[in-house]
This record gives structure tokens, sequence and C-alpha cells, in this order.
């Protein structure tokens, strides 16, 4: 439950039990646009379980990634971080109006950050990390989406309207970004497409990756204040 801190750190726990060495981890839970909701720890319920269960379960990790070098670590972000930045003033929605996709949008953008800084962190030991945007695919995590967010999609597609991926082809890219061996030593960008996205920031743009998801301040400011939100801090 990436939601609740104790059982991520008892996943972590039984996980590098069973596997000294992984090769490959692929961080593909998540939720989208629920209503507000908190973690068992107090956070926005999003940037809790997308980005701090990740944040934690990965780091647990860390010497078993070490183990199996040269492995990577695949963290799926999203097209929604172009709706969000950092709120750096209140990630956990406590004092301002919360936005189910302004929330989702933050959460996506942490996941790319914090991929960002794992493989500067990381990549003396040849452990790699990579973001992923898998595409539009029609899962059960699109379960909390109401008309008017269907509608706000829609919108946000343009007069093409949105592209649906199958299943098999939304889980290419994060295969590409575990496996292809043209991103030897490429660690921390953004794919989509089976690709790197190209910076983008044109606001009505529906592709490439926003600079602020790719700035190397913030990814480290965020990094520090993950370590303080999840009570531990890591050495790599």
């Amino acid at each position: 439950d990436l939601a609740a801190l104790d059982a991520v750190r008892a996943s972590a726990g039984e996980l590098a039990g069973r596997h000294p060495a992984i090769d490959l981890l692929i961080l593909n839970a998540g939720v989208m646009a629920p209503p507000l909701g908190r973690t068992l720890e107090g956070h926005e319920l999003q940037f809790g379980t997308n980005h701090l269960g990740h944040f934690l379960f990965t780091l647990l990790l860390r010497d078993n990634l070490r183990a199996a070098a040269p492995s990577r670590v695949v963290v799926l972000s999203s097209a929604g971080h172009r709706t969000s930045p950092m709120i750096w003033e209140d990630p956990d929605f406590e004092r301002s109006e919360y936005h189910n996709f302004i929330a989702y949008g933050q959460s996506k953008t942490a996941n790319a950050l914090f991929a960002l800084e794992l493989d500067r962190q990381m990549a003396g030991h040849d452990v790699h990390a990579f973001s992923v945007h898998p595409g539009v695919i029609m899962t059960d995590l699109s379960r909390h989406l109401v008309p008017e967010d269907l509608d706000l999609l829609q919108a946000r597609a343009g007069a093409g309207g949105m592209t649906f991926k199958s299943t098999e082809a939304g889980a290419a890219t994060s295969v590409y970004a575990a496996t292809a061996p043209e991103l030897e030593g490429q660690g921390g960008v953004y794919l989509e497409d089976c690709h790197v996205a190209e910076v983008e920031d044109d606001e009505m743009a529906t592709a490439g990756v926003r600079s602020y998801a790719l700035d190397p301040d913030a990814a480290a400011r965020l990094w520090t204040i993950s370590e303080e939100m999840v009570g531990q801090s890591f050495d790599l």
C-alpha cells in the first residue's frame, strides 16, 4: 500500500530478502484525479501515493539495485505533468483549494524530478533512472473520472481528440526504458512513444516534457523535502 509508509517499508524489506539483486524496477502503480484524500501519514493522496511511496520503496532497495548493476529504474510519469509544476508552498493542499488534476499533475512532475535526481545520485553505481509517459490507456486508473473531467481532457487534446493506446502499446515505452541498449548512460531523461521527449513549454502542447520537470535544482529540492516527509535520509 503506497499510501501507508509502514506498508511500503514492509514490502521493500520482503522484496529485498527475496531478491538480493534487482536488475529492473518499474514504478507503475498510482492513482489519478480522485476526490481529495489523505495517506495514512496525512499527505495529499496523489502526491503521497504516486511520489512519496515510490520514493521510499526505491531507496529502500538501493543496495539491491547496486548489486545488479548495470540496472535501471523506470518511473511512470505522465503528460499530466504538464498541468502543474511542484507547488512548493503547499504540496499537500493543506491551505490551498484542491483540484484533482492539478494535484495529479504535481505528482507526475514529482515522478520526473525523482527520476532525474535518482539518476544523478546513482549513476556512479551504474544504476540509471528514467521517467515515462505511457500514453492514454483505458485502465482502472481512470475509475475516479467524472464527465466533467473527461470534458476537460478532451478540450486539452484539441480538435483531434485523445488518441488511446492498447494496454500493450501503453507498456511499450516502459519496456523501452527498461531494455533499450541505446539508452545506456542517458538516465534522467523523460520518454514518450519509445523515444526521448523534446522540451516543450507551450501550455497547449500535448507532447513533450515541460522544462520544470527536468530542472535539476527542483529535483534536488524535492529530494530533500521527500526525505523529510518520509522521515528518513539516504546515503547513496
